[in-house]
């Protein structure tokens, strides 16, 4: 199947032609920016001798032509436009912005301070938590890929939510990222000697993934509601861990908790949840798609702490987006996947 990437000049669109650039099936019929017209490999030296395609303008009629499938890994406000401009062609759309994800335009228009897209082109997308929502993803030709915080947060959160066994007032997320979150443009906060050796907290309970996530856990619960969600930027390159608080209603302990999860997630490839008393890091998924958590149980306060990690660029963007252009296709979702994670 041709695969087309627009936003290649990002380090998630990046790592989509990492992934796909190996891919069983897919295979990347052309490249598209907004910028210069240059060879692939003049923006990602890295790619010299191994993929010289060139970048070339955006042009929907003729992608839509010549490719099967769409990756737009475009900034929010650029990618929701894209995505309009495809929806009448016969091409699966898969999105890696926000512009998709909230399907109240007035959440859009308060946390992203954009004009939200078409109400109708939001209905149609679907929300791309692959382990979650694979039966409307098989049936879907536009999927709105979730944000790497939402993605770490829910996988972490949704067993105890949907068994209802938390008090979901209870909900507080301390995240923290690596500095590729934040895109490849230029700004003060990013530079090395701002982020090397220190540890900072921004966007306080006001980061655009906030409604994302309450969205979501309102469609597994009913009861929940607002969330604190905070997040902080890392001196580290890539890698995201949430770790979440909160409140038992039932009385259960960490091991019959992790069993809970490894039931949930028995048949996802892609989750894995550590033994008692052993708890994961970022490294240990690095380069992956893999989503790893750890749990326990705090007899004391009967609190339930959560750890979750993943590779923001990878289960947090690329991967997770391959993963659903994977069961798009009627395609094993592991395939062009199984990556062992880069150690150390």
């Amino acid at each position: 199947m041709k695969v087309s990437i627009i936003g290649t000049t990002g380090y998630g669109g990046g790592e989509l032609i990492r992934l796909l650039r190996n891919h069983p099936i897919f295979t990347i019929h052309s490249i598209h920016t907004t910028r210069d017209e240059v060879p692939i490999s003049d923006e990602y030296p890295h790619l010299s001798d191994i993929f010289e395609k060139r970048l070339e303008k955006v042009d929907p009629e003729k992608i839509a032509e010549q490719s099967q499938i769409v990756f737009l890994a475009t900034p929010s406000g650029i990618s929701g436009k894209l995505a309009a401009s495809f929806a009448d062609k016969n091409i699966q759309v898969v999105d890696l912005s926000g512009d998709l994800r909230l399907k109240n335009p007035e959440d859009y228009e308060s946390w992203y301070k954009r004009e939200p897209a078409a109400e109708t082109l939001v209905s149609k997308a679907v929300y791309g938590l692959s382990e979650w929502n694979r039966e409307s993803i098989q049936k879907s030709t536009l999927v709105a890929n979730p944000g790497c915080f939402p993605t770490a947060t829910l996988l972490g959160l949704a067993p105890v939510t949907i068994q209802n066994v938390i008090n979901p007032a209870s909900i507080i997320i301390d995240a923290k990222t690596g500095v590729s979150g934040a895109g490849r443009s230029l700004s003060k906060g990013m530079m090395f000697a701002e982020v090397n050796e220190n540890l900072r907290i921004y966007k306080v309970n006001e980061h655009q993934h906030t409604p994302e996530i309450e969205q979501q856990l309102k469609l597994w619960n009913s009861g929940c509601g607002p969330i604190t969600f905070n997040t902080h930027l890392l001196p580290i390159t890539r890698g995201i861990m949430t770790t979440m608080y909160v409140q038992l209603t039932d009385n259960l302990n960490t091991a019959a908790l992790i069993d809970l999860y490894k039931e949930t997630y028995k048949d996802q490839p892609f989750v894995r949840i550590r033994k008692n008393g052993i708890y994961p890091s970022v490294k240990e998924v690095s380069g992956s798609n893999y989503c790893d958590i750890g749990l326990n149980a705090d007899s004391r306060t009967g609190r339930l702490t959560i750890v979750s990690v993943i590779d923001n660029l990878m289960k947090g963007a690329a991967g997770q987006a391959v993963q659903n252009a994977n069961i798009m296709n009627g395609l094993p979702e592991t395939t062009g996947l199984e990556i062992v994670p880069l150690y150390p």
